[in-house]
Parts: C-alpha cells; structure tokens; sequence
C-alpha cells in the first residue's frame, strides 16, 4: 500500500473538508447553527436544545454520527410602553464522528444577537448576530496501516517510517448572520434570515505548509433561510421552510413543511408531520439528495422530533437501508406563547 497514508488524506479532504459542512435535517431544532442572530430567538427566557444525526448505519459498520447541544437566553430590554428590544447569548457545542476512520471534528461556540423591536406592539423584529467557534480535530493513525509495516508473515504488526503530521489540530472559526420576523395577525408570522459562517477562511487541514497541495481553506458558507406559522382553522397550524446552503461548488436546498395538530382544546399538546425534500448541487450537477419524513410531539414547552433521510442518490443503489436517522428535543423555558420571535418546531 505504497503512498497510502497520501491517498488517504486526499481522501478525507475531498470528503471531509471540501464537502459541505455538517448539516442537519431537523435545522430549526439547532437554530445557532443555521444563524447567529437565531440565538435567543424564541418565545420564553431560556432555551435547551439537542439534536442528534446517525447516517448510513445500514451500509458502514461504523456510521457517520453527529449531535449538537445548545443553551440560549434572551433578556428583555425596556418595558411594555417603548420598543421592547432584547440581547441575548448562548453557547453551543456540536461533533462529527466519521467512525470507519476515526476522524473527529468538535466545536464549542460562544454566540450573541441584538433583536431590535420596530414598532411598539412588537409585531416584527430584525436580529443581527455573531458566533466565535473553536474547532478541534482528530484523527486515530491506528486505524491506518502502511506498506512498511507488513511483517511479511501474518499481518501489518511493524512500525511505520511514514512521516506523519501531528494527529490534531485546532483553529478558530467565526460566523455572523440578520434575521427578521413580523406578525401581521395572531398565530400567524413570516421570517426571512442571512448566514455567513466561516468568512475567517480558516484553514481545516492538518498540513500548515501553505504551500502544500493539501492546505485548504473552508469555503465561505452562505445560509437563506424563510418560513412562516400560518394558522389552519382552530387545530392547525403549517410550517413552510426553506433552507438554502451555498458553500464552495456545493449547493443544497431543503424545502417542505410541518403540520402541527392540536390535541387538546387548549392547544399545549400537539403532534406534528412533515414531509421534505432535498436536491443537491456539485459544480454543474443537480440531484435529488433525499425525500424526508418527520413525526413529532409537543407537550407543554417540550418539542421532540424524529426524522428519516431516505437517500436517492447513486451511494443508495447498493447494500441495505442507506439514510439518516435525526432525534431532537428542545425545552423553552418561561415559555411566552404571544411573542413572535422563534420560528418553532
């Protein structure tokens, strides 16, 4: 396997570091990392939230698993009679493991926003916000094995003459991002919001040498998100979304919508459906990803979701199930249903 350890890290750049960033299909249960100016966004004083990501279980023996965790607070700033502006911050931590080769990616990230009121009643708001990241990744050389280590009996038990790069490194990643949102009439709102992460262009590869052919810069990633709450009679609400993500030659979309059903007559448990769709652009070809569907509860100020990727692409036409199981769950805290800050669940 002469010049492996080369062609495996030319590997993990084109898969790992050139592709898209990590990605949800639950996005708005991970809203601080779709847009900066998200955080605090939401109806109520605190937010918890978790998401978690398992892909094609059914094709690798170690699948790809990623997971994020998040705490934001908004503050109020004046009172009933002024615009009732508010600052908040939030902290969110998320990791990427590509099990088969033990390559670990992980980021803590501090993020703050400015949601300012525009008119007295407080029926639209515009958001500005950043996020400061520290990244850290890792990769195990004991999943690897070269030419020089085959004891040329039974196995590849030798040690290595290869000359490797340190097996982690760190760098500081930085995104910003508006959001803005207006209730023209109860139940019902409309937001539209702008990302920019990694306008630092840090560099993610583990080689330093700028002259390096495997140095690379993170493409600049540019998040459009909109949607709207629209009431359906006195049970039902629909959540249409969009999500598009332009990063480098990637292009993704994720469009579709959930349904929320009351359950009770005073509307605090619900069960929610939704159906979505992905297609996928690289340089000049266009596909369709993935057909998505969701379930979801809601009780009280607790949400939980559950979705499935099926795949259509070309990765789907051998082995087994090929897909992506997501499960999240937010809780609000001090939960205030008339504000119309958060593009809920």
């Amino acid at each position: 396997m002469k010049h492996f350890f080369t062609f495996a890290f030319i590997i993990i750049n084109i898969i790992a570091l050139k592709g898209q960033d990590k990605h949800f299909t639950q996005f708005y249960a991970s809203p601080m990392t779709v847009n900066p100016a998200l955080t605090g966004a939401f109806d109520g004083k605190y937010r918890i939230g978790f998401a978690y990501r398992d892909q094609w279980r059914g094709a690798l023996d170690n699948p790809f698993i990623t997971y994020a965790a998040s705490l934001d607070l908004r503050f109020d700033i004046g009172s009933r009679r002024t615009f009732r502006d508010a600052v908040s911050g939030g902290l969110v931590f998320f990791s990427d493991r590509v099990g088969t080769i033990d390559f670990n990616t992980n980021q803590m990230a501090f993020a703050g926003a400015y949601h300012k009121a525009l008119d007295r009643l407080s029926t639209q708001y515009l958001s500005l916000g950043i996020k400061i990241g520290f990244t850290s990744r890792n990769l195990n050389y004991a999943t690897f094995s070269f030419q020089d280590q085959f004891n040329g009996i039974n196995g590849y038990t030798l040690a290595t003459e290869e000359e490797l790069p340190a097996n982690n490194f760190s760098f500081m990643d930085m995104a910003t991002g508006v959001y803005y949102t207006i209730s023209p009439a109860k139940k019902t709102s409309y937001y539209a919001g702008l990302a920019v992460h990694h306008f630092n262009v840090p560099n993610a590869s583990f080689y330093k040498d700028e002259e390096d052919a495997l140095v690379h810069k993170l493409h600049v990633k540019y998040n459009l998100h909109l949607g709207a709450r629209l009431p359906s009679g006195e049970k039902y609400q629909i959540f249409p979304r969009i999500m598009a993500t332009l990063q480098g030659p990637h292009f993704q979309l994720d469009a579709g919508a959930n349904l929320r059903i009351a359950m009770n007559r005073y509307g605090n448990k619900a069960l929610h459906v939704g159906t979505w769709f992905r297609p996928v652009r690289y340089n000049e070809s266009m596909s369709l990803d993935a057909i998505i569907f969701l379930v979801g509860y809601e009780i009280e100020n607790i949400i939980f979701g559950l979705s499935y990727d099926s795949n259509m692409n070309s990765i789907a036409n051998y082995g087994k199930a090929h897909g992506a199981f997501e499960f999240s769950v937010m809780y609000l805290g001090e939960y205030e249903n008339e504000t119309i800050l958060c593009p809920t669940f």
